[in-house]
């Protein structure tokens, strides 16, 4: 139920930070889509997923953040469910390699976006109340389930990236548990150990190649390299103040690849510089901080672990997105949050930033 005080509680600064990301990715995305081929069809939809979005952030507010933790399990379920459903009857888009899809009618869903959601509502439930056993290691067998799984299935689609975002999302929620040094020491012992297992039975060929080439892009020019190589001739090309709107080079005349989904923020900085570039970093900067100055204030430890997740969520999409366009990371095909084209991402995020609403508008709550 809502009543006035919830509604006097409704923390406007984060609504406009989400809305004025959307927007400027809005004016990105119409200038990407400019050389496509019924590009009022992009920029309508994803107007539309905006507004869907909102919905859904509407919607969200009307579930206690306590009760969606608790059903956070089954929505995990419910996830894993249809990422099986994916490999044995997703589409990845014709003559593609990739299996991440669900077709429903006209629509196309990727349940892996979901994910990272679920996987941290039901780590807030199950660390609700949570005691760490001294020299016990089985607490960590459930939480490592719940992260695992989904790691292992959306890896065979196969998507790196989301499967690394996971890992990411799992880490901080561990910190915030209290877990031992000897333990995270432990652990990334293993996952070192691990890396060649990874590299021989794990990555596909064409994911190797993106590694190799992150560490040498001029190594296939024509091949692998090609988006590393485009993309920061576009964000360079920029200069201080852009090209101007819809004059870039490298995304108008299409040398650039996904520009409008995976590669939209090297377009925007093309056209507008530098200055354009560092204003989308000072938005995502002001929403990461704002939103992590609630975990400080958190009253119980559920609205502490949604907060910490939802924020790495956040912000782990923008540092890979921004590190793959700049060179700095692999091509792991990871969206820019409110800004490249696509629709399970958008409303994905909303859902995100409605908890995070949930839990603010709540916070008179004693407990």
């Amino acid at each position: 139920m809502l009543d006035q005080r919830m509604f006097a509680n409704i923390d406007w600064t984060l609504c406009v930070l989400v809305l004025m990301i959307s927007g400027v990715g809005m004016i990105a995305l119409s200038s990407a889509t400019l050389g496509i081929p019924g590009k009022e069809d992009y920029l309508i939809q994803q107007v539309y997923r905006i507004v869907a979005g909102i919905g859904v952030i509407i919607l969200t507010q009307f579930i206690h953040y306590r009760h969606w933790a608790r059903f956070g399990f089954l929505m995990h379920i419910l996830v894993i469910v249809l990422l099986v459903l994916v490999l044995l009857y997703g589409t990845g888009g014709p003559g593609s390699p990739v299996q991440r899809w669900l077709k429903v009618g006209p629509f196309f869903f990727q349940p892996s976006e979901f994910s990272k959601f679920t996987l941290v509502l039901a780590l807030a439930h199950h660390f609700r109340d949570f005691e760490q056993p001294k020299g016990n290691w089985l607490w960590m067998i459930w939480p490592l389930a719940l992260m695992a799984v989904p790691v292992v299935l959306i890896i065979k689609q196969p998507d790196l990236g989301t499967a690394l975002l996971l890992l990411i999302v799992f880490i901080p929620i561990i910190f915030l548990m209290g877990i031992r040094l000897k333990t995270i020491i432990i652990i990334g012992l293993l996952s070192l150990a691990s890396l060649p297992v990874i590299w021989m039975f794990v990555l596909k060929s064409y994911q190797k190649g993106r590694i190799l080439t992150f560490l040498n892009p001029e190594r296939d020019p024509l091949g692998s390299g090609y988006h590393i190589i485009q993309s920061k001739i576009a964000i360079g090309s920029g200069g201080v103040f852009g090209k101007g709107f819809g004059e870039g080079t490298q995304g108008q005349l299409n040398f650039l690849p996904a520009h409008h989904t995976d590669f939209i923020f090297a377009v925007f900085s093309e056209e507008w510089g530098f200055v354009g570039a560092m204003l989308v970093l000072l938005l995502f900067l002001i929403l990461t901080l704002w939103s992590l100055a609630e975990v400080l204030k958190a009253k119980n430890r559920v609205s502490a672990i949604l907060i910490t997740g939802i924020v790495a969520i956040i912000i782990s999409h923008v540092l890979i997105n921004i590190g793959m366009t700049t060179g700095l990371m692999p091509v792991v095909g990871v969206p820019l949050p409110f800004f490249s084209y696509g629709g399970s991402s958008m409303l994905s995020m909303m859902f995100g930033i409605g908890l995070l609403l949930n839990i603010r508008m709540r916070r008179f709550e004693k407990k």
